[in-house]
């Protein structure tokens, strides 16, 4: 399956929260600012209801981006076949710029534990990880992307570096990459390597989104908690990012202490103030 199938849409973007449901309808997107919607695809894998009452009217207006948390490529097993067929039938339902998940691993045995915990870094992780990739992007008919996350622990097996083990699944099983810099930052931190060598290290071909965030301090590290402002390090970490992979789609991310809609578009005028910046800086050396 060739990534040409994709279909590339740069542009900023926030996540589809309900809290912001009645903001959004009452406003358009020049008011708003925002380029498109990323949804938690298993909040709307539902019969029916009120989230998809609400995600039909807003897609009028708005492209909408899919993003799982469940998909568990890193699992042996992989996802199972009722959550593919949940997934590609949100998928017809919504006709997303593209579809993504996390590159990890969320359970086992059919159990969701609803967290991302993270891999071995070893030949024997890429091979199953890129098995499942593979049988999902078969299913679906379309290349997916899969986002590093923060790790605050190593394995002793490991063989790869992180940026390495990334790089090798999105080669090895022809997906593409959702670069989450706050994740790449807190990373950096917890475990003392250099985050320009993590972006070194990706295939810029493939980096087709990226995913801003707050974080938080806690007990001697630094934990990826969604409930802050973006960071000035991860502010300048994408600056560095847009260097590299030039002109990608961004999005804000808020799960928690969620505030106005208008206060997150402010967030992402900054994530498009910069981004000019640095395309004019490029243009002009």
């Amino acid at each position: 399956m060739s990534t040409a199938t994709l279909l590339a849409s740069p542009g900023f973007g926030l996540g589809l929260r309900p809290s912001h449901y009645n903001e959004i309808l009452a406003a358009t997107p020049a008011t708003t600012g925002v380029d498109w919607f990323e949804i938690l695809s298993e909040n709307y894998m539902v019969p029916g209801g009120k989230p998809l009452t609400m995600l039909d009217r807003i897609r009028q207006d708005y492209p909408m981006v899919m993003h799982g948390v469940s998909l568990s490529v890193g699992t042996p097993q992989g996802p199972s076949d009722d959550y593919l067929r949940a997934l590609k039938k949100l998928m017809d339902r919504v006709q997303p710029l593209w579809v993504s998940d996390h590159l990890c691993w969320t359970g086992t045995h059919g159990k969701n534990m609803h967290d991302l915990f993270p891999l071995p870094y070893t030949e024997e992780a890429v091979a199953a990880v890129v098995r499942n990739v593979r049988r999902v992007q078969d299913y679906l008919e379309r290349p997916i992307l899969l986002e590093n996350v923060s790790s605050y622990l190593s394995f002793t097996t490991d063989t790869f570096k992180e940026w390495d083990f990334v790089a090798a699944v999105a080669e090895q099983s022809d997906s593409l990459i959702l670069l989450d810099v706050n994740n790449v930052y807190v990373s950096s931190v917890n475990h003392g390597f250099d985050p320009q060598t993590y972006l070194r290290a990706l295939p810029a071909r493939r980096v087709r989104q990226i995913h801003l965030a707050g974080h938080s301090a806690q007990a001697g590290c630094i934990i990826d908690t969604h409930d802050q402002p973006v960071a000035d390090p991860v502010w300048a970490l994408y600056a560095d990012a847009l260097r590299r992979f030039g002109e990608v789609a961004t999005m804000i991310e808020r799960d928690d202490n969620i505030p106005p809609i208008a206060e997150l578009a402010a967030e992402l005028r900054r994530a498009r103030q910069l981004a000019a910046a640095v395309m004019t800086e490029q243009e002009a050396a």
